[in-house]
């Protein structure tokens, strides 16, 4: 495993926009075009995984880093997959007795995901729809993503990418790469609260959210840090995107 630091580069501003990048940046978007043009970049569609606790920002570096990607290599080059698409829907949840349990591995549907995923791997002839969540419905909605089949390279984001457990260990062998997206804990708990209450919830009953169930549940993924190839840190280098 690798660890990159933060330090950032200094560029004039009208530098391109690549040299105007810390340089933390500058190091996920190459590594990420490296796996476009090294080895197995022959055998058919790349997909990167982004594992780590909630807040860390897995959404923010997936956006950065597609956006970079298409950019520097052309439209629909790169795309994105968020596990956050196959949470289950409250009515499930409900079901289930798993409400107060959102976010954990037991409230994603995780075969569904790995079945996406092998057709991402496998299937370069058609159009495949994504699903997302959406944190105003706090639901998941269907076929907000899109992967081409031009489509190069996909960028899977989610919480338990790395877990050690069946179904997510076969997801994690159709990706060619898996990095860890680490922020320390205040940071992430200031974006939870910020979360929450943003989508309605009390403060108190916000707080509770987090310390019987966030924080649980990213101790479960903290866990998993070394089965990972490389960790980075995007509060570093991205401000305009939301973390996630």
């Amino acid at each position: 495993m690798h660890v990159e630091g933060t330090s950032a580069v200094g560029t004039s501003p009208t530098a391109p926009a690549a040299e105007r990048m810390p340089a933390l940046a500058a190091a996920a978007v190459t590594r990420a075009l490296g796996l476009l043009r090294g080895p197995g970049s022959g055998t058919g569609r790349a997909l990167l995984g982004l594992a780590g606790p909630p807040a860390a920002g897995k959404s923010t570096l997936a956006r950065l880093l597609i956006d970079e990607v298409n950019r520097r290599e052309g439209p629909d080059t790169a795309a994105y997959l968020p596990l956050d698409g196959f949470h289950l829907s409250n009515a499930q949840l409900d079901r289930l007795g798993l409400r107060s349990r959102k976010g954990a591995p037991e409230t994603f549907d995780a075969f569904g995901y790995l079945a996406l995923v092998q057709r991402v791997a496998t299937d370069r002839f058609h159009d495949i729809y994504v699903p997302d969540f959406d944190r105003t419905l706090d639901e998941p909605v269907a076929a907000r993503h899109l992967i081409r089949p031009c489509t190069r390279l996909v960028i899977t984001e989610g919480n338990y990418l790395a877990s050690p457990a069946t179904p997510w260990t076969n997801a994690r062998a159709l990706l060619r790469e898996l990095w860890y997206v680490d922020a320390d804990h205040t940071t992430r708990d200031a974006r939870l609260l910020a979360r929450h209450t943003a989508g309605g919830q009390d403060h108190r009953i916000a707080r509770r959210r987090i310390d019987s169930n966030d924080q649980p549940n990213a101790a479960q993924v903290e866990a998993t840090r070394t089965a990972c190839d490389w960790v980075v840190r995007p509060e570093a280098f991205a401000p305009a995107h939301r973390s996630a």
